[in-house]
């Protein structure tokens, strides 16, 4: 792939091309041991998925063998997210779309079609209670199983997990999915210490970044996630690695994968143009280094993450 077909950089393509990355990646014991736990609970089921994006998790959700009758919600704050999300997901001949929030009341009927789906575009504090004694918004109402792939280590844990369990009932499980944990590697090296510096600073603005004028993030995520759930009342049911690792076959990567590596390092430019610390012309050949490394199937790229398994006690 050239880069003079990359003109603009789509994030919702970027999410596409992460779903096969994700599929290897998603840890086998923790996911047996989430439907092991969902085997369990009445039909059809109540989920919620925050920072949902286009809906890759509900379609894995879709192509398990014993996926029962879903009541599938998924709640994302972008407006192309969820628009794609809605292209995607009506394709399935056994997923209704709702307009709304059905009715706590009706959260046992069996729908018409196997699952429904309900898009939210919204953002998650926005609609998360600010107080114990606040009502609960609807989209939290009977939920069996809230779902958050990829998106606690953008925000800021030790404040966000409390609220979320404020709005839940006991007994709901939690599937924390693809939570970043310090390691960012591609090879071939270039240079072995600017490779280590460009890797310190990238992780390092994500333990700076600030949203809204919030703390919203943390590098090593994955390993400070397992005190975090507890410390908010939460179980934690079992752990993984969930390591993303991408890798060339003969000189070509599966699927749209090239893509997904031409975005994380487009990502990382974004995140340090211009940093102090870094020479700009000198970055900017490291960064033209590897989308060539990529073009020509070279790059070897590997993030280390953690899943988790949880339930609210």
């Amino acid at each position: 792939m050239s880069l003079s077909h990359l003109p603009d950089f789509s994030f919702q393509r970027y999410l596409a091309a992460k779903r096969t990355v994700d599929d290897r990646a998603l840890n086998p014991r923790v996911w047996d041991a989430l439907w092991h736990r969902l085997a369990a609970l009445p039909a059809p089921l109540t989920v919620l998925e925050i920072g949902g994006g286009i809906g890759t998790m509900f379609e894995r959700f879709l192509a398990h063998p014993a996926t029962p009758p879903l009541r599938y919600r998924l709640l994302d704050e972008s407006v192309d997210n969820i628009a794609a999300a809605a292209a995607r997901l009506t394709a399935y001949p056994n997923v209704a779309l709702l307009q709304d929030i059905t009715p706590p009341g009706s959260a046992r009927a069996h729908p018409p079609c196997p699952h429904t789906l309900s898009l939210t575009c919204a953002d998650l504090f926005d609609v998360l209670p600010t107080t114990s004694i606040a009502p609960i918004p609807a989209l939290f109402t009977d939920v069996d199983l809230l779902i958050a792939h990829a998106f606690l280590d953008l925000v800021d844990i030790p404040t966000t997990l409390p609220r979320l369990v404020a709005a839940l009932r006991p007994g709901t499980l939690l599937y924390f999915t693809i939570n970043f944990d310090g390691v960012t590697a591609l090879q071939p090296t270039i240079d072995p210490t600017f490779d280590d510096l460009v890797e310190s600073l990238y992780h390092r603005t994500m333990d700076e970044r600030i949203t809204n004028g919030l703390p919203s993030g943390d590098s090593r995520s994955g390993r400070h996630l397992f005190h975090h759930l507890q410390t908010a009342g939460i179980r934690v049911l079992d752990a993984g690695s969930s390591d993303w690792v991408v890798l060339p076959h003969d000189g070509v990567y599966p699927a749209d994968e090239a893509y997904f590596l031409h975005f994380i390092v487009h990502t990382m430019h974004g995140a340090l143009a211009g940093h102090p610390a870094l020479d700009p012309a000198r970055f900017d050949r490291w960064i033209a280094t590897r989308h060539r490394q990529i073009e020509q199937g070279e790059l070897f790229y590997i993030a280390h993450q953690l899943d988790y398994l949880g339930v609210v006690v």
